[in-house]
């Protein structure tokens, strides 16, 4: 038999991590009292597994050092009982300590590939984390761009009404603008001064229509300029806005009258 193919087989391998049958193992064993080389080979993988072992100081999982414990325990035991019996002690122990040293491997290779496994789940919730601010991010930027988009659109069609608000006795300072296109009903509320109001109040725009208010959606004070979407009204000789209860109200309190404006437009 060639030594080289036979080395090649992987029979060391096989012999050392215990995975060689009997009958393999006792060929091997004659094979190795016949040959020094394939004695140097087997022993250059068993320190290839320590060095493994060395090189990779991780703390394996406590069910795997008491197994490992217990086979240290047994092997010892098996060696003590035949030290009288035995020629091969030595070698038993030898098969003792490098059955530990695979056991001690693969239980670090486990906890590795564990903590890799543990480490690339993280990475993976921190990704899916800046993911979703960065798509909130965008959702809020398309938002804004829209919104402008929309009220540069409102401000220059030439077909829409303005309509300066201004303040009255009771909120001389309150100033508003209506932005309305009579032809399609469209109404939009930009709010230029207006003090934020309290959690239970809310603002709500009317159009007098012959005397008669029509409920044109109730808004909130902000601290940034932005045009409002307000309900649609054909008609309208005047607009004004009054403070109601949240959710707004089916006719005005004129008593907190903050805003008014005529459209000058003959109906």
């Amino acid at each position: 038999m060639n030594l080289q193919d036979y080395i090649a087989s992987g029979i060391i391998e096989s012999y050392v991590m215990g995975l060689a049958s009997e009958s393999e193992r006792a060929e091997f064993e004659q094979m190795c009292a016949e040959y020094p080389a394939l004695v140097a080979e087997r022993r250059k993988f068993e320190e290839s597994l320590e060095h493994y072992a060395a090189g990779h100081p991780v703390q394996p999982p406590s069910e795997v050092k008491v197994k490992v414990l217990k086979i240290i325990t047994m092997e010892n035991s098996k060696s003590s009982k035949n030290e009288k019996s035995s020629g091969n002690v030595g070698w038993m122990r030898f098969v003792a300590a490098a059955s530990v040293i695979i056991v001690i491997v693969m239980a670090a290779m486990y906890y590795h590939v564990s903590e890799q496994n543990r480490t690339i789940i993280e990475q993976n919730k921190d990704l899916s984390s800046t993911n979703d601010r960065l798509k909130e991010r965008l959702d809020t930027t398309q938002s804004t761009l829209d919104r402008i988009v929309q009220e540069q659109s409102v401000v220059s069609d030439p077909n829409a009404l303005v309509v300066n608000m201004v303040g009255t006795t009771v909120a001389p300072r309150s100033s508003a603008n209506i932005y309305w296109d009579s032809a399609n009903t469209s109404v939009y509320l930009v709010v230029k001064n207006m003090p934020k109001l309290p959690s239970d109040k809310q603002y709500q725009l009317w159009a007098l229509i012959d005397g008669k208010p029509k409920d044109l959606g109730v808004f909130d004070a902000t601290d940034e300029k932005v045009i409002l979407k307000m309900k649609n009204t054909q008609k309208a000789q005047a607009f004004a806005i009054t403070i109601e209860n949240k959710g707004g109200s089916p006719s005005p309190d004129l008593k907190k009258l903050q805003s008014m404006g005529k459209t000058m437009v003959t109906q």
